[in-house]
């Protein structure tokens, strides 16, 4: 029995109370161990529903954003799933471990090295790579799914476009303090949207992002 077994359990317990309802995600976000995607120094607080910092000035999303989220993109076992800004790694894990091929990029090298070690850890493949993440991954495009973790200023048409037809995009846009959740779903070449208020994320960096943190 781990030493944050009895924590795991009390997360999903309050993932529940906030109406997360999709059984594979809860029972996922219960087997995955949030610790191992945190410095030391914080791990004590890691089943705390909230983001904490992960150093570089990054943050690992709080619980309740990574289930939102992926229960929003809805994936399904064998999907093929991009996420833009791997972070510490932890939703690119639960990802996998729902039997999703997972591509995943970051655009700090230190972050992502450190989540690629953790990967090769825990023995799961994810294909990952240190660049511009709001150019996507067009090598391996198209996706089933596409899941930002960093909030965008709009919505960059190159992740647009890497959808596949029937696919689903779940990104956060807004200004630098808050962002209104989008998820967008292709039918051929129309984009329809909808929209959920009320969360908070770093900002998405790039050429079709940010320009620039601060």
């Amino acid at each position: 029995m781990s030493l944050f077994d009895g924590d795991r359990a009390e997360m999903i317990e309050v993932l529940k109370k906030k109406e997360i309802k999709n059984e594979e995600v809860l029972r996922v976000m219960g087997e995955v161990e949030r610790h191992l995607f945190m410095p030391e120094y914080s791990r004590r607080r890691a089943y705390e529903d909230c983001a904490l910092p992960i150093g570089f000035g990054q943050t690992i999303s709080q619980p309740y954003t990574v289930a939102v989220m992926t229960e929003l993109l809805f994936p399904q076992k064998d999907d093929k799933i991009l996420e833009i800004g791997t972070g510490s790694g932890y939703q690119a894990v639960i990802l996998s471990k729902l039997g999703c091929r997972v591509f995943t990029i970051e655009r700090n090298v230190d972050l992502g090295r450190r989540a690629e070690q953790i990967f090769k850890t825990l023995n799961l493949r994810i294909a990952s790579k240190i660049g511009d993440g709001t150019l996507g991954w067009k090598e391996y495009a198209p996706y089933n799914g596409i899941i930002v973790t960093a909030g965008a200023p709009v919505i960059p048409e190159q992740l647009q476009n890497q959808l596949k037809d029937g696919g689903r995009l779940v990104i956060p846009v807004g200004d630098k303090k808050s962002q209104t959740l989008i998820v967008v779903d292709r039918e051929g070449n129309n984009f329809k949207q909808k929209e959920i208020d009320g969360f908070k994320f770093v900002p998405l960096i790039g050429k079709e992002g940010w320009k620039e943190i601060g």
